[in-house]
């Protein structure tokens, strides 16, 4: 047999391969991005409660992950009916998705997404909610939750991706998602004890370690880089799609920044890091959709304006006595909610600011307005329940001593002697 037919025999094998090595190094990176999500919440809220943040990752991880295997992934990738799937484990059939990596891969890069959009909410409830009723509230959203969102955006039958919904790596999916479920879990627990003054004046309470958030926030930032050239699913016959991706993803992230610099420069006489940092990661959270879409000048615009508006979001969100200790709402909800319509705006093929009139627009905003809903009246509803059953919120006494000390025993920062 000639070298020429033996190449053309192993083709499809040399392709699976090339792209199982792509998505499996994209999916653990996508995973490392949890070490991201517990470092920057860590930071961002009080000594005393650090440890119970590491708690929650961790439950992120082991409860959805189990959970995203148990039952979510058979709903969001089963035999759609346009609006959910049933299935259970990890399926062998053909999903539709014209997938060259095995179920099981594509299961594990998918279950990074589940965890990541649940760990936006972990941030919300910081400081103040009970561990195994968050627990309960993560099993749910991996089982159902977030399986039902990404059935309609990513299943080939989904109602949302039969109308042309773009939401290449999840601003809605993922981010809306998280952020309008944090939304509403903030809502239902309430502020943190001394978090608003009773003439109504905001209360700042500073993280205590500000260089671990920030290391949290480059992590992140690393991540995706797995996160959204990886929603590309294959290298073989993408590398001009991944590279437009990758450099999208930069330039919306550093614009994010930029913005952030000046705006709170000029509005408030000096350069707010914290938010600097949100805004970074607001641009990521706004790409996020249309990276495959738009093209650099417009990410960087894209960028610019995420970076604006998780500021004005965070101030708002405050305005309304609704406590989120890490900017979660803001940062993923908000953001998240601008990014699937910035898709509409500008997108080169049918975005509105390029010729292609108001129906991209008109199917992402209604793709983003459903998401965001269904997050925030579900975790509403349950997370209701769960307060008039299990509870939600920790004791007032153990508020002030600090979770990690009455609950786990131990303290974040130890002294000796």
């Amino acid at each position: 047999m000639s070298t020429l037919s033996t190449i053309t025999l192993e083709q499809p094998q040399l392709i699976n391969a090339i792209d199982t090595i792509w998505v499996a190094i994209c999916g653990a990176i996508i995973f490392f991005m949890e070490g991201g999500f517990a470092l920057l919440e860590a930071g961002f809220v009080r000594s005393k409660n650090a440890m119970s943040i590491i708690a929650k990752v961790i439950i992120d991880i082991t409860f959805g992950g189990i959970a995203f295997y148990l039952i979510g992934f058979g709903i969001a990738y089963g035999n759609s009916n346009g609006w959910f799937a049933f299935d259970t484990g990890i399926t062998t059939k053909d999903l539709g998705l014209g997938l060259t990596v095995s179920n099981k891969l594509f299961w594990f890069i998918q279950l990074g997404f589940a965890i990541a959009a649940i760990s936006i909410v972990s941030g919300a409830v910081a400081e103040r909610m009970k561990i195994w009723s968050y627990a309960i509230y993560v099993f749910i959203f991996c089982a159902v939750m977030y399986p039902l969102v990404a059935n309609w955006v990513w299943n080939p039958n989904g109602w949302l991706a039969l109308r042309g919904f773009n939401d290449f790596a999840g601003s809605a999916a993922v981010h809306a998602m998280g952020g309008f479920s944090a939304l509403a879990a903030a809502i239902v627990l309430g502020p943190r004890i001394g978090k608003y003054r009773k003439n109504g004046e905001v209360n700042a309470i500073p993280g205590h370690n500000l260089p671990l958030a920030a290391i949290g926030a480059f992590i992140l930032w690393f991540g995706w880089f797995g996160f959204n050239p990886g929603s590309t699913l294959g290298a073989v016959g993408n590398w001009e799609l991944i590279g437009t991706v990758a450099t999208n993803t930069f330039l919306a992230s550093a614009a994010g920044g930029i913005s952030t610099m000046f705006y709170t420069y000029f509005r408030y006489g000096q350069i707010d890091i914290t938010m600097t940092i949100n805004g970074v990661l607001a641009g990521l959270v706004a790409i996020t959709a249309g990276c495959n879409v738009v093209g650099p000048n417009a990410a960087i615009i894209i960028g610019l304006i995420a970076g604006v508006l998780v500021d004005i979001a965070v101030l708002y969100i405050d305005k309304l006595k609704i406590d989120d200790p890490v900017g979660a709402i803001a940062v993923h909800g908000v953001n998240g909610f601008f990014g699937a319509l910035a898709v509409g705006l500008f997108a080169t093929d049918g975005g509105l600011f390029f010729g292609g009139g108001t129906a991209m627009l008109a199917t992402q905003a209604l793709g983003v307005l459903v998401i965001g809903a269904f997050g925030f009246v579900f975790t509403f509803i349950l997370m209701k329940i769960m307060q008039k059953t299990v509870g939600i919120r920790i004791s007032k006494v153990e508020e002030s001593a600090g979770i990690d000390a009455v609950s786990f025993g131990v303290e974040a920062y130890s002294t000796f002697e």
